[in-house]
């Protein structure tokens, strides 16, 4: 059970990381993987950039903040399971 949790929040992790970069690159939005990967990162993305106030400094800190909000939540649920 613990390695299936885990692969989920890889997972996660390698989504949040992709759209990082997609949003530094040019790319295709009608690509499926980029489909797939906004998708899987968007409801952890939009709610953190929702909360957010408006800043104009050039760079998306709900990324960021989305792999805190991870991480406590994977260590939350280990801790309520082991």
């Amino acid at each position: 059970m613990y390695m299936i949790i885990d692969l989920l929040f890889q997972v996660l992790y390698i989504c949040l990381i992709a759209r990082v970069v997609l949003s530094w690159i040019s790319h295709d939005p009608s690509n499926e993987i980029i489909q797939w990967i906004y998708k899987i990162s968007d409801p952890l993305i939009i709610p953190i950039r929702q909360l957010l106030p408006p800043m104009n400094i050039g760079i998306d800190i709900s990324p960021i903040l989305a792999f805190l909000a991870l991480g406590f939540i994977r260590k939350f649920i280990f801790w309520i399971m082991f």
